[in-house]
């Protein structure tokens, strides 16, 4: 069974999602501000939450960066804000949906079901996009009869990817995620490195594509079949 977190401090949002999330099968918590959420979060076994971004005593930011931290499950983050340097900074702290209220729950409902579709690929030993196989045990890369083996980083950074297809990665985020909270270099690093992955897999956009979400970051693309 799923178990989907509600973070709101609108009643009305939490009951309307609650029942539209049940009727689906969906196991539901609820938590009026985030304070109460990170304290459900000790307490339950959480799969996705859906966090508002303006609650009291904690936001839905503090609470997406307490997620990030401690847990592995993706979030979607709810908002009346729909500036570009709103969404921004809910992907810095590593959302991986950003919904725009109003909206509709028939909406919200397709992108939980396609985050958990994502989420199942992060404990694969095998990732697949289309022809193209990242093996995480043996750090190769097969496909189209190659065989590669990338640098160490070059990998880390192609499966951090390529685990959460359609997901946008801030540049302070993959610098976290993959050199290290000690890391003293700047994010121009993983600039470096995404072009070399574009350079090396040129052939490959039948396959996937990284794409650049400006201002923000990087996500990886699978392309359709």
């Amino acid at each position: 069974m799923i178990h989907i977190l509600i973070a709101d401090d609108d009643a009305h949002i939490r009951e309307l999602l609650q029942y539209h999330l049940q009727s689906e099968g969906y196991t539901v918590f609820t938590a009026a501000d985030g304070k109460e959420a990170s304290a459900r979060l000790a307490e339950e076994q959480i799969h996705l939450a859906v966090v508002d971004v303006m609650m009291p005593n904690m936001d839905g930011y503090q609470l997406c960066e307490e997620i990030r931290r401690y847990y592995d499950f993706p979030v979607i983050l709810l908002t009346a804000k729909d500036q570009l340097v709103d969404k921004e900074k809910g992907f810095a702290v590593g959302t991986d949906d950003y919904l725009t209220k109003p909206f509709e729950p028939k909406e919200l409902l397709f992108r939980i079901k396609a985050l958990l579709r994502r989420y199942q690929m992060v404990n694969a030993d095998k990732i697949h996009l289309n022809e193209t196989t990242i093996d995480r045990k043996s750090y190769e890369v097969q496909g189209h009869g190659k065989v590669l083996m990338l640098p160490m980083k070059e990998f880390e950074l192609l499966s951090q990817l390529a685990s959460y297809p359609d997901r946008t990665f801030s540049r302070e985020e993959l610098i976290q995620l993959i050199w290290g909270t000690d890391f003293e270099g700047d994010d121009r690093t993983v600039d470096v490195h995404i072009k070399r992955l574009r350079e090396r897999f040129a052939d490959r956009s039948g396959d996937f594509q990284i794409r650049t979400i400006r201002g923000v970051g990087y996500k990886l693309e699978a392309s359709p079949q």
